[in-house]
């Protein structure tokens, strides 16, 4: 099994604390003029989804879950679970809102994600890096909203808003980062 010890935390790293599987989502190592060096950090339960913070000191050490991957189909939210499908088996799984807190607002009917599982239960999603998503409303463009930096807010097909530029209209289809929430390009 794997360790991670103070030197290696960065985000994104995952780490087992009591039998919970977390993710790292922020860390700040703090060197204080007296005393020991220790790092601050924000994790994310891949169980309930609920962010806690805790400290780790110079002898620490944590466990990497080891956590499997299965590229499953979303198929429909049942109003309490967003339903997966998997491709080879057809077999069909049920996630509770918590557990797809980030990815749910990038998914649509029919997109592939991934689903991972630890100790052989499904405990959280992550869409797609990249997504094609149509832009549903958007504000008009005046005359004048021309300068390159700006930008304005988008609603996209799945709920989920980015800020895109001045030229990109409603209706139009344009490629997003699902990781950043970012605009990347509108697709030809």
């Amino acid at each position: 099994m794997a360790v991670v010890s103070m030197g290696d935390i960065k985000k994104g790293v995952r780490l087992v604390i009591n039998d919970v599987p977390y993710k790292v989502v922020e860390f700040q190592h703090v060197k204080p003029g007296k005393g020991a060096a220790f790092v601050r950090m924000k994790i994310k339960s891949f169980i309930n989804g609920k962010v806690v913070e805790k400290t780790v000191h110079a002898g620490d050490k944590f466990e990497v879950p080891e956590m499997k991957h299965a590229t499953m189909q979303y198929l429909y939210d049942d109003g309490e679970q967003l339903q997966f499908m998997d491709n080879n088996t057809y077999d069909q799984i049920g996630l509770n809102y918590e557990q797809c807190e980030e990815a749910m607002k990038w998914l649509k009917d029919g997109t592939n994600a991934e689903i991972i599982f630890y100790k052989g239960k499904a405990i959280s999603v992550e869409a797609p890096a990249v997504m094609e998503l149509v832009i549903t409303e958007t504000p008009p463009n005046f005359k004048g909203d021309t300068s390159s930096g700006s930008k304005k807010p988008a609603t996209l097909e799945t709920g989920a808003v980015v800020q895109i530029p001045y030229h990109v209209l409603e209706g139009d289809l344009i490629r997003v980062n699902t990781v950043d929430g970012e605009y990347i390009e509108k697709v030809k």
